[in-house]
C-alpha cells in the first residue's frame, strides 16, 4: 500500500520547485546527479556530524573549548570543517543559567559545514519572527523547559556571522569516549531548541 505522501497531490511550491528543476536541467544548467550528490554531502557525510564532533571535542579537551568560545571560525577549522556558509563563526555556549538559541530572522543563514542542512522548520516564518518574541514558548513546543532562572538568549545569524551552540554535556557522561559523547550530540541541540540526552 502506497503512503500518503506518494499519493497526495503536490502543493503549489513543489510544482514551482519541480518546474524551475526541469527547466534548469532542461537548459543544461544543473545536473540532477551533482545537486543530488551535493545533498546527500550535507545530509550524511558533513552535516551535523561535524557540529558535534566539534562539541564533543570541546567536551573532553577545556583549551580546545577555550579557543571555541574565543575563536569559533578558526578552532572549528582545526578539525578540518570549513566552508562556505561557515566562514565567520561564533560559538555561544549554554550552561545551567544560561540557555542559548539561534535563529535567522531574515531568511535561512545556517552553518551548513558544522550543522549540515537546515531544517525545515528553522527557515519557516513562524519560528523565525516567534523564536525572538517567545522562545521560552517555542523551546517548550520543542519540550525543552527550563527553570525560570535560566536566561534565554536569542542569537540572529546574519550573512556575516553564524552562530553555533556548544551544548551542556549531560552528566553521567564522564566514562564517555570523544567518539561515544560525539554520537549523542544533535542538530537541534547545537541550535539550541532541545538539550543533548545521555
Amino acid at each position: 500500500m502506497a503512503s500518503s505522501a506518494h499519493t497526495r497531490p503536490l502543493s503549489e511550491v513543489e510544482i514551482r520547485v519541480k518546474a524551475l528543476e526541469s527547466l534548469l536541467v532542461e537548459k543544461g544548467l544543473i545536473d540532477l546527479a551533482a545537486v543530488d550528490a551535493l545533498i546527500d554531502k550535507y545530509e550524511h557525510k558533513v552535516g551535523p556530524r561535524n557540529g558535534a564532533r566539534v562539541v564533543a571535542r570541546a567536551w573532553v579537551d577545556p583549551a580546545y573549548k577555550a579557543r571555541l568560545l574565543s575563536h569559533g571560525t578558526e578552532a572549528i577549522a582545526e578539525l578540518g570543517y570549513t566552508g562556505m556558509q561557515g566562514e565567520d563563526m561564533v560559538v555561544v555556549e549554554n550552561t545551567p543559567e544560561v540557555h542559548n538559541v539561534l535563529v535567522c530572522t531574515l531568511c535561512s543563514c545556517y552553518p551548513w559545514p558544522t550543522l549540515g542542512l537546515p531544517p525545515v522548520w528553522y527557515k519557516s516564518a513562524p519560528y523565525r519572527s516567534r523564536v525572538v518574541i517567545d522562545p521560552r514558548g517555542v523551546l517548550q513546543e520543542f519540550g525543552l523547559q527550563l527553570p525560570e532562572s535560566t536566561e534565554v538568549r536569542v542569537w540572529d545569524s546574519t550573512s556575516e556571522v553564524r552562530y553555533m551552540v556548544l551544548p551542556e554535556r549531560p552528566p553521567g557522561t564522564e566514562h564517555l569516549s570523544e567518539d561515544e559523547l560525539a554520537a549523542l550530540v544533535t542538530r537541534d541541540a547545537m541550535i539550541g531548541v532541545t538539550k543533548v540526552s545521555a
